[in-house]
């Protein structure tokens, strides 16, 4: 069962020069090393996909997605998790699983919305499961 939780952050000033996603990232991770994660790594890329956020919390190997979003006019950062991403994550997951030699983990699928405009953070634990997000399931 997913558990979400939320906090609020300063506000980033509109004219910082950085990505979006940059400063959405650097909020999330912020809050999740709050929130008692170990982050792993940053910006994971394999031949099977990229994940933005690896870490380990409450005995999990976390794959963690971040998404920024100004408002909530372009849909919610929930919405833009979709199955096909989903699956993308859960195969880059596989990936990192195989090269690093962590098989038999538990495993968990996380997902950080973070609004920048306002400093806003939410955390949404075990957000879907590797069997959730179509046809194709990795074996672990």
């Amino acid at each position: 069962m997913a558990a979400s939780d939320r906090m609020n952050y300063k506000k980033i000033p509109e004219n910082n020069n950085r990505t979006k996603g940059d400063i959405g990232e650097d909020l999330a991770v912020e809050y999740l090393i709050r929130k008692g994660y170990e982050i792993i790594e940053r910006n994971h890329s394999n031949p099977f996909g990229e994940i933005d956020v690896i870490g380990r919390n409450s005995g999990n190997l976390c794959f963690i997605e971040v998404k920024s979003r100004a408002d909530d006019e372009a849909g919610s950062p929930w919405e833009a998790v979709t199955r096909y991403k989903q699956s993308k994550i859960i195969r880059a997951a596989l990936g990192y699983i195989m090269q690093n030699k962590v098989a038999g983990q538990q495993v968990r699928f996380d997902v950080v919305a973070v609004y920048p405009k306002t400093g806003q953070v939410e955390l949404l634990k075990n957000a879907f499961e590797k069997s959730s997000a179509g046809r194709w399931v990795p074996p672990f």
